[in-house]
C-alpha cells in the first residue's frame, strides 16, 4: 500500500541543533523570511533545519575543511543557494557587510578566544553584520554558577574541571558588553551546568534600531 511521501525524522528535520537556537525557533522569533548568518559555523550542525526550510543562510569558519562540509551540505538540502555564501574566514574578519543579517549565530565559539582583544574581535566582527533590529544568539562558556571550581590561568582563560582550557565570561561582564554594544537582552540568561565540569550561557541581543 503507498504510504506517501516519508515523514523526515526529527533528526533530519533539525540536526544536531542547539537546543536554546530551537526554542527561539519554537518562540516564533527566527522565521524563514530571515537571512541567518552563522559565525563559526563548523560542520553546519545549527544549519540544517534552516537549509532545509528554505531560509536564506550563510555562514563562515575559520576551518576550510569545514565550509566545504557545509557547502555540500547545502548543496544537497539547498541547491539554490551560491557556494559563495560560505566563507573560509574567522568571524572577527566577516567580509559580509555591516547590518547583513537578520539573525547572527555564534554557538560555543566565543570561548576560544585567546585573550580579551580576540575575544572583543570576535564578538564585535559577529555584532557588525547584525542589522538593526536583528539578533545575535551567543552560546559561550562561563564561570556562572561554578566561579569557584575554576583554575585561572591568565586573564579570563581557565582550565575547567572537564580538562578543557576556555575564555569564560561572567553575568557581570555580559552585562557589560550588552550595555557597550547598543543591544537589550531578549531573555534572561540562562545558564547549564554540566555536572560539576563546565557552564554553559546563553546570551542573546536584539541590536536596538
Amino acid at each position: 500500500m503507498d504510504r506517501g511521501p516519508r515523514t523526515p525524522t526529527l533528526l533530519e528535520q533539525f540536526g544536531q541543533i542547539d537546543i536554546y537556537l530551537f526554542d527561539q525557533i519554537l518562540r516564533g522569533r527566527i522565521v524563514p523570511t530571515m537571512r541567518v548568518l552563522d559565525a563559526g559555523c563548523g560542520s553546519g550542525r545549527n544549519l540544517v533545519y534552516f537549509l532545509r526550510e528554505g531560509y536564506d543562510v550563510f555562514g563562515v569558519d575559520s576551518d576550510p575543511q569545514a565550509v566545504a562540509g557545509v557547502r555540500r551540505l547545502a548543496a544537497s538540502l539547498a541547491p539554490g543557494l551560491p557556494e559563495d555564501n560560505f566563507r573560509a574566514e574567522a568571524v572577527e574578519a566577516i567580509s559580509f557587510p555591516n547590518d547583513f543579517a537578520d539573525v547572527v549565530l555564534s554557538s560555543a565559539v566565543l570561548h576560544f578566544a585567546r585573550d580579551d582583544d580576540h575575544f572583543l574581535a570576535m564578538l564585535h566582527g559577529a555584532w557588525r553584520v547584525v542589522k538593526l533590529g536583528g539578533l545575535l544568539f551567543c552560546r559561550l562558556a562561563s564561570s556562572i554558577g561554578m566561579e569557584h571550581q575554576m583554575q585561572r590561568i591568565a586573564g579570563r582563560r581557565f582550565l575547567l574541571p572537564d580538562g578543557s582550557e576556555r575564555y569564560l565570561v561572567d553575568e557581570l561582564l555580559l552585562g557589560e558588553l550588552t550595555k557597550e554594544l547598543g543591544g537589550r537582552l531578549v531573555d534572561p540568561l540562562k545558564t547549564t551546568v554540566v555536572q560539576n565540569q563546565r557552564c554553559m550561557t546563553t546570551w542573546i541581543l536584539q541590536k536596538s534600531p
